[in-house]
């Protein structure tokens, strides 16, 4: 068997693994699941009523939730990646020459996977309390594209976070950067309404260009330069993090 036909199959061992333990850990999965959606039920039944966007707000909140699904799966792929160098189960799978590519791999696709799952819970849910989407199918398949783009940089993101982390709870708290920022973005509120001092902030993020190319996609408005700052953004820290976990595997592993 050729080397790459070997490593192809170690990342589909890995793969099914990550995943496997995903499906058993049910308080991990049930979180990863169900809090995006009870976060949306939250902010629209609660403060929706109390702030103007200039359209329903289960509306305007949709794709905010689902980039804070992604913190939430992020943040299991950080400790999940921790555990796995703590309790030595990356000792023995070096010892059977499985490479960081398949390791690390498997853990981001899990991660990629199980966001999938809960985004399309979200949307769901957003439909049954209102949300009305555009249909053009390439504006589904052009915000199909930035979403997985996102997902993908973020769990690898979360992954180097794992190698950095001494513990479990050590990755679970590296994480909490990614948790955040959709909330000083224009996820939640429009970013017009906030101080100045913090408006250039959440104007600039790395957030904010998901949200808007989400939100102009997804309602077929006009979307501007977004998409191109949200894919250069994220391909550059897509790009970080595969040379950041890189350099860290070979130590931590050692």
């Amino acid at each position: 068997m050729s080397e790459l036909a070997v490593r192809g199959a170690h990342t589909t061992a890995m793969i099914g693994r990550c995943v496997r333990l995903s499906r058993r850990n049910i308080d991990a999965l049930l979180t990863a699941l169900l809090l995006p959606v009870l976060l949306m039920l939250l902010f629209v039944y609660l403060f929706g009523g109390a702030i103007e966007t200039g359209t329903a707000y289960v509306t305007y909140v949709v794709p905010g939730v689902l980039l804070l699904c992604a913190g939430f799966g992020a943040a299991g792929t950080a400790v999940s990646v921790t555990t796995d160098l703590t309790n030595g189960m990356i000792e023995r799978l070096r010892t059977m020459d499985v490479g960081a590519s398949a390791i690390l791999g498997g853990h981001v696709v899990a991660s990629v996977v199980r966001n999938m799952v809960s985004t399309t819970l979200v949307l769901v849910v957003a439909v049954a309390i209102g949300f009305r989407p555009a249909v053009q199918p390439l504006r589904w398949l052009a915000a199909a594209g930035v979403l997985l783009l996102f997902l993908l940089a973020v769990s690898w993101m979360s992954a180097a976070f794992g190698l950095l982390a001494r513990t479990p709870e050590a990755a679970n708290g590296y994480t909490f950067l990614v948790m955040f920022l959709p909330y000083v973005s224009s996820a939640f509120v429009p970013v017009e309404t906030m101080p100045s001092w913090l408006r250039g902030f959440a104007e600039h993020q790395p957030v904010t260009p998901v949200i808007e190319s989400l939100r102009g996609l997804l309602l077929d408005t006009p979307v501007g330069a977004a998409p191109a700052r949200a894919v250069a953004w994220y391909v550059g820290i897509l790009v970080g993090a595969l040379l950041l976990s890189a350099l860290l595997f070979p130590r931590r592993a050692a």
